[in-house]
Order: structure tokens, then sequence, then C-alpha cells
């Protein structure tokens, strides 16, 4: 049997050019890429693969223009509405990482009642990366963890790796296996920079809308002739 990563984070990259290539709306590739993130929602519940995070929005997003800054949260809260009963009904459970600060009260109410609504759910566990940023996740765990060193709460005894993972945002998944990104570039972005320390790293030129089935199984492909080692050789000198 082949390996199976337990949990894949993706970095969705290429709406807009996607869009722009067809002479189309950077809202029809916004679209297309929260069809294509559906799909593969389906794809990775139905190979049992147990943790997936998507990452929908940074916190450098919120320098893009404004217009489209409203699109997107307009396409979050539409998808949200639209998708939640069946992804209920599949038995996924959906939590979103990131700042909420500057979400607007609409948006995070829908965010709120869909984590509700999922929390009993045992299926896939799907993360959904929106306003967030892997340096602001270590400055909040670090934030966190100085308030309960001043309440007593923990000692700076306490403080090691283990401990510093359960101030994260990704505090109850184990680390990604495998981390994909499409649209051809070849960088992080901020995304899960603690997290991914020993992740396989996939990069592909497939833009997200043109992500399908096949494109995610060749992922796996790869993912399946790596050799983890997480720093350790089997071979003496």
């Amino acid at each position: 049997m082949k390996i199976k990563p337990e949990h894949i984070a993706i970095i969705m990259d290429g709406n807009g050019r996607w869009a722009k290539n067809l002479n189309k709306s950077r809202r029809y590739g916004h679209q297309q890429g929260a069809s294509s993130a559906k799909n593969i929602v389906k794809e990775a519940s139905s190979i049992g693969v147990k943790y997936l995070t998507l990452y929908a929005f940074s916190t450098e997003n919120w320098g893009r223009p404004s217009k489209e800054v409203e699109l997107l949260m307009r396409l979050f809260l539409e998808t949200l509405e639209k998708e939640i009963d069946e992804l209920n009904e599949n038995n996924v459970r959906i939590r979103f990482i990131g700042d909420r600060k500057n979400l607007k009260d609409k948006l995070i109410t829908k965010i709120n009642n869909a984590e509700s609504i999922t929390k009993n759910n045992n299926g896939l566990k799907l993360y959904v990366a929106l306003a967030y940023g892997a340096k602001w996740d270590i400055v909040n765990a670090v934030t966190n963890i100085f308030h309960e060193l001043e309440k007593g709460m923990l000692t700076k005894e306490d403080i090691d790796e283990i401990t510093f993972s359960k101030f994260l945002q990704l505090k109850d998944a184990p680390d990604p296996d495998l981390l994909i990104r499409t649209g051809g570039e070849k960088r992080i972005s901020n995304f899960l920079l603690w997290n991914i320390a020993y992740s396989e790293l996939y990069f592909c030129d497939c833009l997200w809308p043109d992500f399908d089935k096949n494109e995610f199984e060749r992922a796996l492909e790869f993912f399946a002739s790596r050799k983890r080692r997480f720093g350790v050789s089997t071979k003496s000198c």
C-alpha cells in the first residue's frame, strides 16, 4: 500500500492569473478556485486523509485593493452558507485559523456557526486559514505564553517545543506531512512556518482552479516516493 499523508496543507495560488488567461474577472477566478477547493475536500475525505489545511487568505492579503478584499470576504460568506450543510452531512469537521479582528461580524458569526454545527463530526478535519500569517501565529503564541507565565500557569522550565506548539493555531492537529503549492511559485508565503519544519514540499505549475483529482494524485505519488528521515540518518559514518 502506498504511503498516504495524514495531514495535507495547500497554498491555493493562481486564481487571478487563471481568470486573466481566460479574459475573465478575478471574481470568476476566485469562484472557480472555491469550486476546486470543494472538490479537493471531497477527494481528500474519500481517500482517508485525516487533516486538510487550506490557505484561503493571508494577513498580507489585506493589502490587496479594497474591492478585491471585499469580493473575497463576500465569497467566503457565500461559500460557507452554501456548503456547510453538505460538509456536515459528509462528516467533515471545519475549523478556522487566523486573526479574526478585521473580519466583519456577519462573517465571524457564520464561522462560529459552521464550527459549532460540525464540532462533533469525526471525519476529515478541515482547517481554513483565513486572515492567517505564520509570523502572526508565532507572535500570538509567544504573547499567550507570556500571559500564562504572568498568571503562574506556566514556568519558564515548562516551555519547550511541545508546550509552544500547544499555543499555535494548529494545536489540535499533527504537523502537515505534505505541503502543496499550486501556481508555479516556489515559496512558503508566511504559511505554517513552525508546523512545516519537516513537511515534504510539492510545487506544481498548475493554477489552482485547474488543480483536479489527477493533479492531486500526482502530488500524492510524489509524497509516496519520498523517504522521510526527519533529520536522522540510518547510515553510519
